[in-house]
């Protein structure tokens, strides 16, 4: 079954559920029922409400009614038509207005009793559909609409899959994240706290937290610095004027944080990016062919108004920085820029033991008002970005609507441990952005000229990227990365100070070290120096004083080693330099 196959499958199969509660709860009114990855769900106004525990139940009528089920049949009605068959369900005559104002046609789906404002698409016949393979997953609450002024409705999850193999398979990966879940293991690490006086979406770094953060963001730096970025430093607040030129007032206003002055009565904002401000970098001085690329590197925060319900952990933010950058160049110059940013994350994504797929992402034609700039500008961005992909020999998939909003962009789906998908790393091409604020170069005859701007991300937010770490790496960060990279623990007191001089020495080093000579037993040092995932326990008693050799033991093999301070010393600082 291919992806165009499972979507309608997983379509129908929604249909398929808000008929069987159509015959369970009569009174329950539906509003809609998408498919979505790895299934579908379907959003209610229950007028009992129902709980898990009822699932099971409407799965069994499922199974029930689909015996009864044949095909699924099309016809086109007037909005009048409509409104008379959904003249009971408000949010169903909702959707017919919108349909007419938009001036489409009303299409009716209908399946045995049940019918549905939909335009499909659906499988032929029930029968094409392996019911092996769904299972209604759980309830959620979800805003009609999604908007939080209006009313909270009960939306049902369901999987859907090709067969029950695939399901099971869906399913044992979902209980493996369960246990990986990010927000779990930090918690339990002690990496991350969130404070309701603080705000949702605001999370502080302990020191454990910020010694992870504090390496993504180094190792990024290298990264970057190695193909000429430079970081400079931008104000988290900025004047409206600033986005209403760069295009995201309009554009992106309903997801920016507004900052009120005492003083002033001129229109503030948090920053949602860092482009706006680095074209004022550029705009700083009078610039000549030969001083580009000029590269601009920047890890300030960032802030974005996300909805409450939205906020995820580290994942989904509402204060963040990102890893991010913009070059301005002259069109000769793009191929080298892209290829250089490349390279650089395909380094940074094997580092990390992540694989991954590049998708060109285009603008949607059929959608200009949610882009800036003509048709033409965007093709001849989008026909550039191809020919560096095609020049390259970079294998890429199309995504047709994932652009952004001033340009196509290469980005970089990454695969985590379980196979699930993450848009992290990101290589944009802008040839709008450096018009509107009118930045120019002086070229070889002497014309002024406008300069090309891309702007990339290599791992993209830091914040974001630990989260996504937290459950790709279990909680188990390689050595470089592990927020404590050993823990020594002294048996007794006579050996506190044998241990210190080892604590001392890699500390001295830089190597984070946890010395645990706290007044507790040597099982609970040892279940928590387990429960923290630190890479390597080292256990001092008499036999390692008297011969002068550390016991070590290894989190990811579990077994113990006896080598001299000396190779410890060489083993991990190595580890350390080489990131393995």
């Amino acid at each position: 079954m291919n992806e165009e196959q499972l979507h309608k499958a997983r379509h129908s199969i929604a249909h398929l559920m808000a008929g069987a509660i159509q015959e369970l709860y009569p009174d329950a009114k539906n509003t809609i029922g998408p498919a979505i990855d790895n299934g579908f769900y379907y959003d209610y106004d229950f007028a009992t409400p129902i709980s898990d525990k009822d699932l099971n139940k409407i799965e069994n009528k499922m199974r029930e009614l689909s015996k009864k089920w044949d095909t699924f049949e099309q016809k086109f009605v007037t909005p009048a038509e409509a409104r008379e068959m959904f003249k009971d369900n408000p949010y169903k005559l909702e959707l017919i207005d919108g349909i007419e104002k938009d001036g489409q046609q009303v299409s009716i789906y209908t399946s045995g009793s049940f019918f549905d404002l939909c335009s499909g698409p659906h499988v032929a016949n029930m029968k094409e559909i392996d019911l092996g393979g769904f299972k209604l997953l759980k309830l959620a609450g979800a805003y009609w609409r999604g908007d939080e002024k209006n009313k909270m409705l009960t939306r049902i999850y369901g999987l859907a899959f090709e067969n029950k193999a695939k399901l099971e398979e869906y399913l044992t990966q979902l209980s493996e994240a369960e246990k990986r879940d990010h927000r779990k293991l930090g918690k339990e690490m002690g990496l991350f706290i969130f404070s309701d006086l603080i705000g949702p979406g605001l999370p502080i770094y302990t020191f454990k937290g910020n010694a992870i953060r504090k390496e993504i963001m180094k190792y990024s730096n290298e990264l970057q610095s190695a193909i000429g970025f430079q970081e400079v430093h931008t104000p988290n607040m900025n004047k409206a004027e600033l986005f209403k030129v760069s295009g995201h007032y309009e554009k992106y206003k309903e997801d920016m944080m507004k900052v009120v002055s005492n003083y002033s009565k001129e229109e503030y904002f948090l920053k949602p990016m860092n482009c706006p401000q680095h074209t004022q970098v550029y705009a700083a001085e009078k610039r000549s062919y030969r001083d580009l690329p000029i590269r601009i590197a920047d890890f300030a925060n960032l802030y974005r108004d996300e909805r409450p319900g939205e906020l995820n952990g580290l994942t989904r933010l509402r204060c963040f920085c990102q890893d991010d950058g913009h070059a301005f160049c002259r069109e000769d110059q793009i191929k080298q820029e892209f290829n250089n940013v490349l390279s650089a994350v395909n380094k940074a994504l094997t580092t990390y033991k992540m694989s991954y797929v590049v998708r060109l992402s285009l603008w949607d034609s059929t959608k200009p008002e949610k882009y800036l700039g003509d048709k033409e500008v965007w093709e001849k961005a989008q026909k550039l970005l191809e020919e560096i992909l095609i020049e390259s020999k970079v294998e890429y998939v199309v995504g047709v609507g994932e652009a952004a909003i001033y340009g196509p962009k290469m980005d970089f789906i990454s695969t985590d441990a379980l196979g699930r998908k993450w848009q992290i790393s990101t290589i944009q091409l802008d040839l709008i952005m450096p018009v509107r604020f009118g930045l120019t170069y002086t070229d070889s005859d002497g014309k002024e000229k406008t300069p090309i701007m891309i702007h990339r991300a290599l791992i993209g937010s830091p914040e974001r990227f630990m989260g996504i770490l937290i459950e790709h790496y279990a909680g188990n960060f390689p050595v470089w990365l592990s927020p404590m990279q050993v823990k020594i623990i002294p048996v007794r007191e006579n050996h506190n100070e044998f241990a210190k001089k080892i604590s001392d020495q890699l500390k001295s080093l830089d190597v984070r070290v946890d010395f645990d000579d706290r007044d507790e037993g040597m099982g609970k040092k040892i279940r928590a120096g387990k429960n923290e995932r630190v890479p390597y326990m080292i256990v001092i008693g008499d036999k390692e004083m008297a011969e002068n050799i550390l016991t070590i033991e290894s989190r990811d093999t579990g077994a113990q080693e006896k080598m001299s301070t000396e190779q410890f010393v060489e083993k991990i600082t190595k580890e350390i330099k080489y990131r393995v």
